[in-house]
C-alpha cells in the first residue's frame, strides 16, 4: 500500500486553498467567511479533525457555559448550540448570536479564522489517535449521504494519507501538525480524546479552567455523568438521530458508534497497520506528539 500523492478527485468537493470540502455543506464562499469571521473576545471554538471527539466537546463546553444546567443539552441539538462557522449555515446561526458564543470548526490552522490566530477568542483542540480516527471515518462514509463511500479500509487508508485527502478538514497530518505547532499560544488549549476517556471529570475541570469558568463540585459531577458515551448516545440532541435519512442513513449505521480507544486493532490487518506506521513516521517526523494507541495504555 503506497501513499497516494495525486490530486484527489474533488468532483463532490470544493477545493479551497488546496483543501477539499464537501460542497453539500461548505463552499469556497462559506470558507472565506470563516477565515474573515469577526471573532469576539469571549468566543470559544471547538476545533477538531472529523471523528476526533467533536460532539463530545460540544456537549462539555455547552454544560460548562451553563454551569452544569442540563436544559440546553436536552432541548437544543448540538449543531445549533455550537454551530459550524465554515458551513453554509454558519453566517445565519452566528452573525447575530449573543455572547458568549460556542463555535465549531474542522478548519486546518492555515484557513482558521484570522482573528482567532491573532489571539482573539479561545480554541479548544481535540486530538485523537489517527488509526481510530480513520476507522471511524471509514464507517461514517457509509452512513453519511453527503460523503462518498470510501470502500474498503485499505481504500480509505489511501485517501486518508493522501496529501490531497478528500476528507472534511483535508489531511489529518497537516491538520494536527498545524494546530499542535501553536500549542503554546495562550488562547489555544489542546487535549486528547484518550485523556478524556481516562479521566473525564478531570478533563472537564481543565477545560473549564481554560475557559475561565470555574465549576462547583456538584456541577463537575453532573457534567461528567451526562457526558459519558453511553449517556450521550441515548440523547437525540447529541446522537444526530434527528437528522433526516437523506443526510444520514440511519438504516446503515449510527452517528455515535463506539467512542472507544484502540478499536482500530479489531479492523486493521497487520499489513495495513505497518503501512500506516510507515506513513505516520514520515509525515510526523520532528513532531513531539505522543498518542495512546491501545486502551490498555490508559492504565499505565
Amino acid at each position: 500500500m503506497e501513499e497516494n500523492n495525486s490530486n484527489a478527485d474533488c468532483q463532490t468537493f470544493s477545493e479551497y486553498k488546496g483543501i477539499c470540502f464537501p460542497t453539500s455543506i461548505q463552499t469556497p464562499e462559506s470558507l472565506q467567511y470563516s477565515e474573515d469571521f469577526d471573532v469576539r473576545d469571549d468566543d470559544v471554538f471547538v476545533v477538531t479533525y472529523p471523528k476526533s471527539g467533536t460532539t463530545w466537546m460540544q456537549e462539555i463546553t455547552t454544560l460548562i457555559v451553563s454551569g452544569g444546567d442540563l436544559t440546553p443539552v436536552k432541548t437544543i441539538p448540538s449543531w445549533q448550540r455550537v454551530p459550524w462557522v465554515e458551513s453554509i449555515t454558519g453566517k445565519k446561526y452566528l452573525e447575530n448570536r449573543p455572547s458568549p458564543r460556542l463555535i465549531s470548526t474542522h478548519a486546518s490552522y492555515s484557513i482558521a479564522p484570522k482573528k482567532l490566530k491573532e489571539g482573539k477568542g479561545k480554541a479548544i483542540y481535540v486530538i485523537r489517535n489517527p488509526k481510530d480516527v480513520m476507522v471511524s471515518i471509514h464507517h461514517f462514509s457509509k452512513f453519511a449521504q453527503f460523503l462518498t463511500d470510501m470502500g474498503t479500509l485499505e481504500e480509505c487508508f489511501r485517501n486518508f494519507v493522501s496529501n490531497k485527502a478528500q476528507l472534511t478538514g483535508g489531511s489529518w497530518f497537516t491538520h494536527v501538525r498545524g494546530w499542535h505547532e501553536h500549542k503554546d499560544a495562550p488562547n489555544i488549549f489542546i487535549i486528547s480524546f484518550e485523556d478524556m476517556v481516562k479521566d473525564l471529570r478531570g478533563s472537564v475541570k481543565r477545560i473549564a479552567d481554560f475557559m475561565k469558568r470555574p465549576l462547583s463540585e456538584s456541577a463537575l459531577d453532573t457534567i461528567a455523568e451526562h457526558c459519558t458515551f453511553s449517556s450521550m448516545k441515548k440523547s437525540p440532541m447529541a446522537n444526530y438521530s434527528l437528522v433526516p435519512n437523506n443526510w444520514l442513513d440511519h438504516n446503515v449505521g449510527t452517528f455515535m458508534r463506539k467512542g472507544a480507544v484502540g478499536n482500530w486493532k479489531s479492523e486493521f490487518t497487520v499489513a495495513l497497520s505497518e503501512a500506516f506506521d510507515t506513513v505516520y513516521a514520515k509525515k510526523m517526523e520532528g513532531c513531539d506528539l505522543k498518542f495512546v494507541w491501545d486502551v490498555a495504555e490508559l492504565d499505565e
